[in-house]
């Protein structure tokens, strides 16, 4: 990385008091992903969960071939975020992989601290797996994805699926995930202290995210929230896995690959070089953009 880009990363990276201020965070990351109707083709849904309903937001692409799903599981450190600011990102990704996109509108804590995002997740994907009356017709196939915390979420029901024995994804997309509980100095990641300050997410930030998204420490050590520590990791999707060069989280993503590896499962790793955590939300036309969508549509259509 140029030295000018560095240090203009450098004046970027603001610090902030997360648990004190996440409200003014959540509003910062609205301001800072707007959303523009209607500029897409779109579809606001609810799914019914118990005594509660799950918004969800059908993004149409403008080509299709076939009807099969991406389930989006928005990031945000599971604390900010929402289908609003995540929906240039799933326009452009129904539009990029030929594929119909439902974003989930899952809650947020800490009001709603772990588990209810991740049961929300869940019940989302069920319904999509099982409940086909969401749509006019069955799904040929359906794929989960998130970004960042929404990649921890996907990795989660992944798992939660295969243990309660429900429905079966057949394959996951990961970018940038969380899957570990440890973002301090005592992280076993170099990336951790190589991409922790200055690269705009700090290792600092994704600690007090974290903390605000657990209830006690013995929620740090669930699988759910940490895929990474879970003593089985048998019988999970073919994943792909897309992390960026200078993300603190960037090894405990790939150590994660390599785990489902490790367990029989199909994995592909792939590195985008030179780019930071959330590049996702960047112009369509950015190169970490087109590459990571030639990387998704080769996993998708099954070349590699």
């Amino acid at each position: 990385m140029n030295r000018v880009r560095r240090m203009a990363l450098k004046a970027l990276t603001y610090p902030i008091d997360l648990k004190k201020n996440y409200k003014l965070q959540r509003k910062l990351f609205i301001a800072a992903h707007p959303y523009i109707k209607p500029l897409y083709k779109l579809l606001d849904k609810k799914i019914i969960f118990k005594d509660r309903e799950i918004p969800v937001r059908i993004f149409k692409p403008n080509i299709r071939k076939e009807f099969k799903v991406l389930l989006f599981f928005h990031g945000g450190g599971w604390v900010t975020g929402n289908i609003d600011s995540y929906s240039y990102i799933c326009a452009n990704m129904a539009n990029a992989t030929g594929y119909v996109v439902v974003s989930v509108d899952y809650r947020l804590a800490p009001e709603f601290p772990f588990p209810a995002g991740a049961e929300d997740c869940y019940y989302a994907a069920k319904a999509v797996f099982t409940d086909h009356s969401i749509f006019r017709k069955t799904p040929k196939e359906v794929v989960l994805i998130g970004d960042s915390a929404g990649g921890n979420l996907a990795a989660a029901v992944s798992l939660m699926a295969r243990d309660r024995g429900e429905f079966l994804p057949v394959k996951q997309i990961l970018i940038y995930p969380s899957t570990y509980n440890d973002h301090s100095d005592n992280s076993p990641f170099p990336s951790i202290l190589e991409n922790g300050t200055g690269y705009l997410l700090t290792s600092k930030r994704i600690q007090d995210y974290m903390d605000l998204y657990i209830t006690g420490e013995e929620d740090r050590y669930n699988p759910y929230v940490a895929p990474l520590l879970a003593n089985d990791l048998s019988n999970q999707p073919k994943t792909l896995i897309i992390t960026a060069e200078y993300d603190p989280l960037r090894d405990e993503g790939e150590a994660y690959g390599m785990r489902l590896i490790e367990y029989g499962n199909n994995v592909v790793i792939k590195r985008i070089n030179d780019a930071l955590h959330g590049f996702l939300s960047l112009p369509r036309h950015s190169v970490y953009v087109i590459q990571c969508y030639e990387i998704i549509n080769r996993f998708l259509y099954e070349e590699i």
